[in-house]
C-alpha cells in the first residue's frame, strides 16, 4: 500500500500503471513546442509574409534545435524505462500502436536533423543565445542542403499527420475502449488501471 506522502510525490521513473514525471514533462513540453512550430507553419502557408508570421519564423530554427535535443533525451529515457512500461496489447491495435510510435520517434528526430544539417551547409552559422554551435562559412555545401530542401517540409507535414493520428487513437482508447490511456500521461496518483495494455512513447 502506498502512503499518502508517496502518492503525493510524483515518481521520476515510469511504472506499469502510469508514466513518471520525466516522461510526462518531455511529452507535454514537446507537444507545446510542436504546436508552436506547426502553428507558425500553418500561418506562413495561409497568410504569407506578415509581422506575426515573421515572429514565428524567427523562432523556428531555435525551437527546432530544442526539439531535436529533447527528442534525443526522450528516446534515451524511453529506452531506459522500457522494461517498466506496460506492454502493447496483442492484435492489430497493438501492432498499429507500435508502428505509429516508431514512426513518431523517427520523424521527431529526422525532421529537425535535416534542418540542422541544411543550416550548417548554408554557411550562415548558428549561435542561439550567443552560444556558437558552428561558425559562419563563406562556402555553401550544396549536398548537405539538398536533402532538407527536398524532404524537410514534406516530412514535417507527415509528422503532423502522425501526431493527429496519435491524438485520435488516444481519444478512441480513452472514450470508446475505456483504456484510460490519457490518464497515464496526466496523473501522478490514483486508482490503477486493472489491465494496462498500451505503451505511450
Amino acid at each position: 500500500m502506498h502512503s499518502v506522502a508517496g502518492d503525493a510525490m510524483p515518481a521520476l521513473s515510469d511504472t506499469a500503471i502510469r508514466y513518471g514525471a520525466v516522461s510526462r514533462a518531455l511529452h507535454w513540453g514537446m507537444a507545446l513546442l510542436f504546436a508552436w512550430q506547426f502553428l507558425g507553419m500553418i500561418l506562413r502557408a495561409t497568410l504569407g509574409r506578415t509581422p506575426v508570421v515573421g515572429f514565428f519564423v524567427g523562432t523556428h530554427v531555435t525551437v527546432g534545435v530544442l526539439l531535436l535535443a529533447l527528442g534525443l533525451l526522450r528516446l534515451v529515457w524511453a529506452l531506459a524505462n522500457h522494461a517498466h512500461r506496460p506492454p502493447y496489447e496483442a492484435g492489430p491495435l497493438g501492432r498499429a500502436a507500435r508502428l505509429g510510435h516508431a514512426g513518431l520517434y523517427a520523424l521527431m528526430l529526422v525532421v529537425p536533423t535535416l534542418a540542422v544539417v541544411r543550416l550548417y551547409g548554408s554557411g550562415r552559422g548558428y549561435a542561439p543565445f550567443g552560444i556558437e554551435i558552428f561558425a559562419p562559412s563563406e562556402t555553401k555545401i550544396e549536398w548537405l542542403m539538398a536533402p532538407a530542401n527536398a524532404l524537410h517540409g514534406p516530412l514535417a507535414w507527415t509528422l503532423l499527420a502522425f501526431i493527429a493520428g496519435h491524438v485520435v487513437m488516444v481519444v478512441v482508447h480513452q472514450v470508446f475502449l475505456g483504456d484510460r490511456i490519457l490518464y497515464r500521461m496526466t496523473r501522478t496518483a490514483g486508482p490503477a488501471d486493472p489491465a494496462p495494455a498500451h505503451r505511450e512513447p
